[in-house]
């Protein structure tokens, strides 16, 4: 009897206690002045913030095709998780690529394809041989593009690390400075130097050449990141609830505040600045140094190389990374993420077509980058004319990251991009690198059997005449007719 009394009290309690919290939410909503769904159907209004929350990943796993979702399908997805796990990019029943839609890339198959006893390994190029004391040999095509430590996470870092290691390719540091956990694998490093100049600047932010000259020590080369795919035109965004005391004390930066950096380099504020620079940097580190950047016409690339013509191949970046406009992994406005930089379909060809008419293409390697996952794209990048790929969301893809789409938050459910050790926990490092490793290593090879089937004997020896892209009515078009080769312009004597 007596239980029944106290069950039968705590009922009427929670019953109690329940419709005086919906009472209490019903008069908040009706009362606040932000929400106008909210003030005429208080309570179920709650219900539409809620969907609308949930509703990106619902698509993604419900409703979505394979093909249709944005920034990567799940197709892509599926095929990198494949490829990271080494069970292959083999499919059954036929592609769901729909050839006929326009921008779709169609390989020219050979009908004598190489056998495998023609083919040859893909070669390694020289970054920076004959102008620094210590040039930088690059032996992968595919290689990890810049990812902060603070834009991802510790175990994320080091999971790369390991994995480059193993695969052979580099691994750029992005902007926030050379931490301990890019070296813990001993793969080649890529030390990118961004406008704030985390992890070499000096107490009053000033660019260290002391600094410099200790971490030519660590790393293959320099990159000075003038801007990126994701937000051209606007310096790094690093949110304040992501530094932490070590990522504080990495960059030289306040604890807890939001890491901004500023929109360009306050040293380089023209392009005779910026040789001046690469060819300083170059004399005193004694490594390959190179530029990041989006383009937006070509007005760069013609400033370029009318500055190095006047002042010599010296003052030439021994490496130039091009970042598409559809780029970016981390934490950007909109506003420049959807709408500012070329994509890297337009942007690649126009850099290496400068290059060629001015003659400096023997000269500087060019790194292609910006939605470059898959072995097609990275191929087709190769056609177009590039040394080397970068990707960054691909080996993210490769760590086990589900697009959830909180790369800013500092709750990624995969412990990617998130410094909360809780969510850490995820990543197991003795795991993942091996999945980075295979990423790369399959990336190359399906690089190389596209470029089998199109009749070459490597990857290197892809040109456009092997790639046609389809055009709005269907039709497609060979890509040396779309960008025809340029006649050089100028020619001159590389040292």
């Amino acid at each position: 009897m007596l239980k029944d009394i106290l069950s039968y009290g705590l009922g009427t309690l929670t019953a109690f206690a329940v419709v005086a919290a919906l009472v209490f939410v019903f008069i908040r909503d009706v009362t606040q002045k932000k929400h106008s769904v909210l003030r005429n159907y208080p309570i179920i209004g709650r219900f539409r913030y809620f969907f609308e929350q949930l509703g990106e990943y619902f698509r993604q796993y419900f409703f979505a095709g394979d093909r249709d979702e944005m920034p990567f399908d799940r197709a892509t997805r599926g095929w990198v998780y494949r490829l990271a796990k080494n069970e292959g990019g083999v499919i059954g029943f036929g592609s769901t690529y729909d050839l006929n839609h326009a921008g779709a890339l169609v390989f020219v198959n050979d009908a004598f394809p190489v056998l495998d006893e023609d083919r040859l390994p893909t070669p390694s190029l020289l970054l920076g041989d004959g102008y620094c004391k210590q040039p930088f040999e690059a032996k992968s095509i595919v290689n990890i593009s810049g990812m902060s430590f603070g834009a991802i996470s510790e175990p994320a870092v080091r999971a790369l690390s390991r994995g480059a290691a193993v695969a052979g390719c580099w691994m750029d540091t992005g902007e926030g400075g050379l931490s301990p956990y890019h070296l813990e694998g001993g793969c080649d490093i890529i030390m990118q130097i961004g406008t704030a100049k985390y992890g070499v600047r000096d107490s009053q932010g000033n660019l260290s050449e002391e600094r410099l000259r200790e971490l030519s020590k660590s790393v293959k080369a320099f990159e000075i990141k003038l801007s990126q795919g994701a937000k051209p035109g606007k310096g790094g965004v690093l949110p304040g609830k992501k530094v932490t005391p070590e990522i504080a004390q990495i960059r030289g930066i306040p604890e807890g505040r939001d890491s901004i950096s500023p929109n360009r380099h306050r040293d380089i504020a023209n392009m005779n600045e910026l040789v001046e620079k690469i060819a300083w940097m170059r004399e005193i580190t004694g490594r390959p140094v190179g530029v990041k950047t989006a383009v937006g016409g070509w007005r760069f690339m013609n400033e370029m190389a009318d500055v190095v013509h006047r002042r010599g191949l010296e003052f030439a970046p021994d490496f130039l990374v091009i970042d598409g406009g559809e780029g970016g992994s981390g934490a950007a406005p909109q506003a420049l993420a959807d709408h500012m930089g070329l994509s890297i379909k337009e942007a690649l060809p126009r850099v290496i077509d400068a290059l060629l008419e001015s003659g400096l293409r023997e000269r500087v390697r060019v790194v292609a980058s910006g939605k470059i996952v898959n072995a097609a794209r990275a191929a087709w990048a190769l056609s177009v004319g590039a040394d080397f790929v970068n990707t960054a969301r691909g080996f993210m893809f490769s760590l086990g990251c589900i697009q959830a789409l909180r790369c800013h938050q500092n709750t990624c459910p995969t412990g990617v991009t998130t410094h909360n050790k809780r969510l850490q926990r995820a990543l197991v490092v003795e795991e993942k690198y091996l999945r980075v490793a295979n990423y790369a290593n399959n990336m190359n090879r399906e690089i190389d059997m596209i470029a089998h089937s199109c009749g070459v004997r490597h990857a290197r020896e892809l040109k456009r005449e092997h790639v046609r892209i389809v055009q709005a009515g269907g039709q497609s078009i060979a890509l040396n007719m779309l960008y025809p080769y340029p006649e050089p312009k100028a020619k001159m004597k590389v040292a």
